[in-house]
């Protein structure tokens, strides 16, 4: 009886440790291929490949030649049927062109948080008037980024083709023209094996 307890007891922590989860750190570039779905990889491809094509499109670099222009970002739609975080691949691609040093941005995430600050400066009688920034003093954008990121899915049997496409534009607020257009695409494939595997 006591060997069938020990047999049990060594068998539940057996069972346990083989139960046990491990965490550990991965490179943030390195491809991943997890499944078939919109991943790391895509954003930073997606990233790179607008900001390169953007840079390096004549009339943009004529236009950062001797001038930081002011950008407003909109953020990314995502026209996908799933769900996909487009802030952070706004995000991404914000954060590679103001590291350019060839453009400045406006903030249209924080308009209404700094609206309030600018109303509790000037009217709540607690700022001292010569230190508030008064209401009216902010520069306008000069161009806007914007885009859209599709998908197509296909499935036949076993197979699964995805198709992403992702288009952003560059428009002068002032004229309405588009200075620069791209876009960039994906294709990812997944096949099962005949054991499903």
């Amino acid at each position: 009886m006591k060997n069938l307890k020990l047999i049990f007891v060594l068998a539940a922590v057996i069972g346990l440790s083989a139960c046990q989860s491990k965490v550990e750190y991965g490179d943030a570039t390195e491809v991943e291929t997890v499944n078939e779905n919109f991943g790391s990889t895509d954003l930073q491809d997606i990233a790179a490949k607008m900001v390169d094509s953007m840079m390096t499109f004549p009339p943009v670099v004529v236009i950062t030649q001797n001038n930081r222009p002011i950008i407003f970002v909109d953020k990314i739609k995502n026209k996908t049927s799933e769900h996909i975080d487009t802030e952070s691949v706004t995000d991404t691609i914000s954060n590679k062109l103001l590291r350019s040093g060839k453009f400045r941005f406006i903030d249209m995430t924080k308009v209404d948080t700094v609206r309030k600050q600018l109303d509790y400066q000037n009217n709540a009688g607690m700022v001292d008037p010569t230190t508030a920034i008064k209401f009216g003093r902010q520069i306008g954008a000069q161009y806007m980024l914007y885009g859209n990121l599709s998908s197509i899915v296909k499935q036949d049997g076993s197979t699964k083709d995805v198709y992403y496409k992702m288009t952003m534009r560059l428009m002068d607020l002032e004229t309405g023209l588009i200075e620069w257009s791209d876009e960039k695409e994906i294709r990812k494939v997944k096949s099962k094996s005949f054991l499903g595997l």
